[in-house]
């Protein structure tokens, strides 16, 4: 039997302004033929799904979702994640734009793509609000209801009725349309809905006054809702605006303006001082400051020359720069963060996912609640029932859970947002959940508390060898190697030009050395220890070691086959924030420990320095038991370079890398921290306390005006507008709440 195969395809959806809106949508296309596993982002604005072929055409589910009284554009399978990183050929530069005015037409350019002519037509994304379907309906009621105040002011009561009347029927028109084509989708509790319900059942006791306020504050709700949800959007949509949208390509000895998004790996492109660099590249001409601060939210320019690697968004302080494209457009550095702290939002929170599944219960209770407080006092107890049915149609408008249900990804979007543009990644609410909760920290030692570039500092050759040989046989079973230690030998090797012998086979031995074939025979470069075990060391070079490694410094043994060749001490110092880090971690009472293959004097040494406890000669198994023995007494963040330690990281609460930008620091682990900064692993756990508070502070916002809102309407004190304003105005508050993480810097302390 055949397997059907099925097509992930993706859109973007605009006007979500919260998780009501996402519900809505999803259980729209969730009913349709052919679609499985829906995913529905709030703050991304993007609804991906699986679609079985010969089954829904896409279109059909575009239909479905304007019908709801959404926007949506589909999004190319080859088109990179933001808008924000392509220029389509549909929009040529103008000659202003262009250097000297020359034909841009004549620049060679890579095949137009599906993805460079995609538009978000539809989409309201850059319209101000009084452009927008939602903003012209509160425009509408509000024209409407003033003219219903002059027409009683002016006439007589009766006429001022009848205006209110209309102005309500007007009003409610389009909510109801929404409301029924929703509950022709399988989906009777709405917002709409419950709006639809009390502004017709207001009409029928004849509070026309009050049912037409109603629908214009509710109008004005959605307008304030989505302005909010906008704000809280835009920190994702600055990060993609800072790639330029166009660059300067040479071809063929000259310049000329293309779009940024059409640039090919292996093109290059002139950056001139003050321009931002428009892709991920390295340099192939020229030394110059760079500002990175765009994406590791390091202020400090640092010096790039050739061979150096630059992120596109980032800064030329100094001088031009020719910079050869190493990564698509859709791919690079800023394109990746983006993509992550979107993708994030679908790893959600525990706290979340509960409050889901509490709202869920939560509406149809307080529907069943509204028609208890209809039906049982003027049955049971012969009370009135226009008193009655207007406080059941006021409970039915608190009975939305929107401002419970945005309280959690609104203050995880805020910051996602916050931590990306200070060069802290976290991958989602389940991430900053753990996060929060950490209680020890494990800190990989050579790189992450170290700076990762030792120097030889020593070289003690067996008797009989000279220090040109040992380093040339070293220099041999290194090659290749992007270790810091094989780097800091082959650098001396380079200054020192000693030349390198040729070398094959070469194998690494986990937690021990490297071992390869210099010349004719084998050669190791390994641990003293292991060394030792082989005869590549005698004791008289074993206790110079352990001389040596008393003093801070990582020692090698050089050896062939029964033949010692001598020792290579190296010392890699700690960064400078190194110990300010462990001091801010106890502040936080967090502890920490410093997790080394190194031996156990080096290890001393450094973490003597920082104040720090420490495990030594460790294996990446023994790591690995490490974090398994803290995470029993805690719950446990390790930070390493996300190579090496992939397994301690796996196995950490929260596993974090520690890299400028790099790949592995992007998408392995949970997190990143994207400066060489130790002090930004007690800055991210800053940022996941903060988030954690905001989240209860919203929660406890959005459940109390709920509880007394309930209480109120039932007795009688508050009435229609009131409790729709504890629906929008809840709605708003909570997101306004969470947009304050925007301005959160977890890099401070206190």
């Amino acid at each position: 039997m055949a397997v059907e195969t099925t097509e992930r395809r993706e859109w973007t959806v605009t006007g979500m302004d919260c998780a009501a809106c996402t519900t809505k949508v999803s259980r729209a296309v969730e009913r349709l033929p052919g679609v499985s596993e829906v995913r529905v982002a709030l703050m991304a604005e993007r609804l991906s799904l699986n679609l079985a072929p010969g089954t829904t055409e896409p279109e059909i589910i575009e239909a479905t979702i304007r019908t709801l009284g959404f926007g949506i554009a589909p999004k190319g399978q080859q088109a990179p994640r933001k808008k924000a990183f392509v220029l389509p050929d549909a929009m040529p530069l103008s000659r202003a734009e262009t250097p000297e005015g020359k034909d841009e037409s004549k620049v060679a350019l890579p095949p137009l793509q599906d993805h460079d002519l995609a538009q978000d037509a539809p989409v309201e994304r850059s319209k101000s609000w009084h452009q927008t379907g939602k903003g012209r309906l509160v425009i509408l009621t509000g024209s409407l209801l003033a003219l219903a105040w002059l027409v009683e002011l002016l006439t007589s009561a009766e006429a001022g009725y009848w205006a209110f009347v209309a102005a309500c029927l007007i009003g409610v028109i389009p909510v109801a349309k929404r409301a029924l084509e929703a509950l022709r989708m399988g989906q009777p509790f709405t917002i709409e809905g419950l709006m639809s319900i009390a502004a017709g059942g207001a009409l029928l006791i004849g509070a026309a006054e009050e049912a037409a306020l109603v629908i214009f504050l509710f109008a004005l709700g959605e307008v304030l809702e989505g302005v909010a949800a906008g704000k809280a959007r835009q920190g994702i949509q600055a990060l993609a605006n800072l790639v330029p949208k166009t660059a300067l390509l040479e071809v063929a000895g000259q310049t000329r303006t293309v779009p940024a998004g059409r640039l090919q790996v292996g093109q290059v492109v002139l950056v001139r001082p003050g321009d931002r660099i428009p892709a991920d590249g390295d340099i192939i001409e020229g030394t110059s400051g760079i500002d990175e601060s765009p994406v590791t939210g390091e202020n400090v320019p640092v010096t790039r020359s050739v061979g150096h690697g630059v992120f596109a968004g980032s800064i030329n302080t100094e001088a031009a720069l020719r910079i050869r494209v190493t990564k698509d457009p859709s791919d690079n550095t800023i394109a990746r963060i983006i993509r992550l702290v979107e993708e994030a939002e679908e790893a959600r929170a525990p706290t979340e996912r509960f409050i889901d599944r509490f709202s869920q219960v939560y509406m149809p209770a307080v529907i069943a609640l509204s028609a208890l407080v209809v039906l049982v006092p003027p049955l049971a107890f012969g009370q009135d029932w226009s008193t009655w049915i207007y406080r059941g149609l006021a409970l039915l408008l608190i009975g939305c859970p929107c401002a419970l249900v945005i309280s959690v990804p609104a203050s995880i979007a805020s910051a996602l947002s916050s931590g990306a543009k200070r060069g802290l990644l976290m991958k989602g609410g389940a991430v900053i959940e753990a996060a929060a909760r950490t209680t020890h920290v494990a800190f990989d030692k050579t790189g992450t508390l170290t700076r990762g570039r030792p120097v030889v500092t020593d070289l003690i050759p067996a008797a009989g060898i000279s220090g040109t040989e040992l380093l040339a046989v070293a220099a041999g079973v290194e090659t290749g190697s992007n270790h810091p230690l094989a780097q800091a030998i082959l650098h001396r090797v380079k200054a020192a030009e000693v030349p390198v012998p040729a070398a094959r086979d070469a194998r690494v031995l986990a937690g021990r050395g490297v071992e390869a074939i210099v010349g004719q025979a084998k050669a190791w470069v390994s641990s003293p220890s292991h060394a030792a075990e082989i005869g590549g060391i005698d004791d008289a070079a074993s206790r110079r070691a352990a001389t040596l490694e008393q003093e801070g410094k990582t020692v090698i043994a050089v050896f062939r086959a029964g033949q010692p060749l001598g020792l290579i001490a190296m010392r890699d110092e700690p960064r400078e924030d190194a110990a300010k880090a462990v001091r801010q971690l106890s502040a936080l009472g967090v502890s920490a420990t410093m997790l080394t293959g190194d031996n156990p004097r080096a290890a001393a040494a450094i973490a003597g320095n920082l104040g720090i406890a420490f495990q030594a000669g460790m294996m990446p198994e023994n790591k690995l038991a490490a974090i398994r023995d803290l995470n029993r007494q805690g719950s446990v963040m390790m930070i390493g370079d996300g190579i090496n330690d992939a397994p301690a990281l796996k196995e950490a609460r929260v596993g974090v890398a520690m890299g400028s930008g790099t790949d592995v620091a992007l998408e392995t682990a949970d997190g990143a921290i994207l400066r060489d900064r130790v002090t930004d692993a007690p800055a991210l756990i800053r940022l996941a306390r903060a988030t954690m508070g905001n989240i209860r502070q919203n929660v406890t916002l959005a459940l109390g005006l709920k509880a007394v809102f309930l209480v109120t309407s039932v007795l009688g004190i508050t009435g229609l507008w009131i409790a729709i304003l504890a629906d929008t105005g809840a709605t708003v508050l909570v997101t306004l709440n969470a947009l304050r993480l925007l301005a959160f810097d977890p890099t401070k302390e206190g």
